[in-house]
């Protein structure tokens, strides 16, 4: 069981082109007792299998799905992904249909969220922001699809919303702390929330000073960094665009 209860969604693909759910579902049934690794859910064009009870059960069981050696888990929620996320695997390749997966891939997160009460504009985070030095997932199976990360993360706040009828509502933390940074590429300035959702109301370009009266640290996280700026206007920033 995971211990303090579902508290995030660990996205994956399975790294292995052409490997559909059910072929990974058995894979780890025949090696249960030689392999450590595991995840809760694979799904492909066909078919969303759970190996390991987590949206089938009241109380998820532990998948071993993230290195414990990595703190970045931790830095960002609070808990090892272990005995706190539920890892979601994604499958593609040449002899799967990588739209219909990657429908029922960010159907199944939504659920997740729902099911748990989890924020889905907070609650996920892909391996590759958590073990960067060695994972690149699931951003290498999101190619297969023509999706991006960035991409991934909104259209699971985008499902959630249409299965449900409701957008999550979110309080921002709002810290009061003037000053000034260089735009490191063009600037999106997006009006009243700090989201990628949101309209743009103007582009900064390149190298230009940006002036802010402050910050909220639990915006929209993008690359795992959920700092973003808000100006004078009541319009945000995002904090990794500029230095």
């Amino acid at each position: 069981m995971l211990s303090p209860g579902v508290k995030f969604i660990v996205a994956h693909d399975t790294g292995n082109p052409k490997s559909t759910a059910r072929g990974n579902r058995n894979y780890y049934e025949n090696s249960r007792n030689d392999k450590s690794a595991s995840a809760h859910l694979f799904m492909d064009d066909k078919e969303i299998i759970e190996c390991i009870p987590a949206l089938t059960s009241n109380k998820p069981e532990k998948a071993w799905h993230v290195l414990y050696n990595v703190a970045s888990d931790n830095q960002l929620f609070g808990y090892n992904a272990n005995d706190a996320a539920i890892g979601v695997e994604y499958c593609y390749g040449a002899n799967i249909n990588a739209d219909e997966a990657y429908r029922k891939y960010i159907w199944v997160m939504a659920k997740i969220c729902f099911v748990f009460g989890l924020d889905p504009a907070k609650s996920i985070v892909g391996h590759c922001i958590l073990d960067p030095r060695r994972k690149t997932d699931p951003v290498t199976g999101l190619l297969q699809s023509r999706r991006t990360y960035d991409q991934l993360l909104l259209d699971v706040v985008t499902e959630y919303a249409d299965c449900t009828g409701s957008a999550p509502l979110s309080v921002y933390h709002f810290t009061n702390a003037p000053g000034s940074g260089k735009a490191t590429h063009n600037l999106n300035i997006r009006k009243g929330e700090p989201n990628t959702r949101m309209e743009v109301v103007e582009v900064i370009s390149t190298g230009s000073v940006v002036n802010y009266i402050g910050y909220v640290d639990n915006g929209q996280s993008v690359n795992g960094n959920a700092k973003w700026f808000k100006d004078a206007n009541g319009n945000y920033f995002w904090s990794g665009a500029i230095n």
